[in-house]
């Protein structure tokens, strides 16, 4: 599916989509929460991306680590802990991988949501990234696991993130700062939860 050079140029695509939507993911936080998501997202992936020629030569889980790190120490806001975490985590269940397949992704995956629900202390139906993260992971295994097809389970997996983010907007966000406008925050998407559907797209484009 992906050895360490099409991961690194599945994050500088990530970082260009970032960067491109920066300004409408910060209009979202604009309006439930601090107002940036977009800008914090695209200062920490402009870091990222001063590191990436360093990381040429290392391995996929290596490469992961640097990122999540990176994220980490430059993402301001909720943002940061919790994709700095994500990619860590998905980076150590990637440890000593030099190619990673669908059912790797899928331990990534996984790894990566129990890591961002354990620092976020959330859980589905709170208005977070949660909301499309696990109806994405959900559907691209269902669907994988009927044909064997990663095609069809990414697409399955895009469209569980953005069905995802449209529950987003139907209920009260109770996590975060979003939390503090209470039912104000009805009819609005989560920042978080698009920008994971951006990046699972342009995780798509490449497998």
């Amino acid at each position: 599916m992906a050895d360490a050079k099409k991961v690194l140029e599945i994050i500088k695509k990530m970082s260009k989509d970032i960067e491109d939507n920066k300004d409408f993911l910060t209009e979202l936080d604009n309006i439930i929460a601090d107002g940036d998501h977009g800008i914090n997202m695209a200062r920490g992936f402009a870091a990222v991306e001063e590191v990436l020629p360093g990381l040429e030569d290392k391995d996929i889980a290596t490469i992961l680590k640097q990122v999540g790190m990176k994220l980490l120490s430059t993402v301001g806001g909720a943002s940061g802990p919790l994709y700095g975490t994500a990619f860590m985590k998905a980076g150590a269940a990637a440890a000593g991988k030099d190619d990673v397949n669908m059912d790797d992704f899928f331990v990534m995956l996984d790894a990566a949501i129990d890591g961002v629900q354990k620092r976020g202390k959330a859980v589905v139906g709170e208005k977070t990234m949660i909301d499309s993260m696990i109806p994405a992971r959900d559907a691209m295994k269902e669907s994988y696991a009927a044909d064997q097809d990663a095609k069809k389970a990414f697409e399955a997996g895009i469209k569980a993130a953005e069905d995802g983010i449209e529950y987003t907007k139907t209920i009260i966000a109770t996590k975060g700062r979003a939390s503090y406008i209470g039912e104000r925050s009805i009819g609005h998407q989560d920042p978080g939860a698009t920008s994971f559907t951006i990046m699972l797209k342009d995780i798509a484009e490449f497998v």
